[in-house]
């Protein structure tokens, strides 16, 4: 059973997606959906790095609601700053994060977070996996973007992933 569905919520999920993106609940949409569902998380189980084992569930609820209002709340800054100030009052830059965050699932939900949001993009990651380099498009305290990512964000993913 576990070689025909290696990740049974992803293909839930999966088959959900297809479900809204088809707007239909026919038997054809159905039957190619789960054909999909299955086949996919099948297919790409080697690029996946490590089984996820979530701990914590109320924390990545509160997570999530804390990076949809980030996100909101970035949206409307970063078209503030494109608005109100001229390219050259704009300090953008690359700032160094040290991160605790081992988990390589983790990680890429951090990476996700940091990319979703606007203003903010992951531009790299060390070799080690301890400093993460990120651009940011208005910069306005280092200090303050560092504890700000390390609080709101690392911290509740290393409490749901390690």
């Amino acid at each position: 059973m576990r070689r025909l569905l290696p990740s049974p919520a992803l293909s839930v999920a999966l088959l959900l997606l297809w479900i809204l993106l088809m707007q239909s609940l026919s038997a054809g949409t159905l039957v190619l959906g789960t054909a999909l569902a299955v086949f996919w998380p099948a297919v790409t189980l080697g690029l996946r790095p490590t089984p996820v084992r979530l701990r914590r569930p109320l924390v990545m609820v509160r997570l999530f609601c804390r990076v949809v209002l980030e996100m909101l709340r970035s949206n409307a800054e970063v078209a503030w700053v494109i608005l109100t100030r001229r390219s050259r009052g704009i300090r953008s830059g690359f700032v160094l994060i040290p991160l605790e965050l081992r988990d390589p699932n983790g990680l890429a939900v951090l990476a996700m977070i940091v990319t979703f949001t606007p203003g903010t993009a992951w531009a790299q990651l060390s070799a080690d996996n301890r400093v993460l380099l990120l651009h940011v498009f208005a910069i306005q305290s280092e200090a303050d973007l560092v504890a700000f990512i390390k609080q709101h964000y690392e911290r509740p993913l290393r409490e749901i992933f390690e």
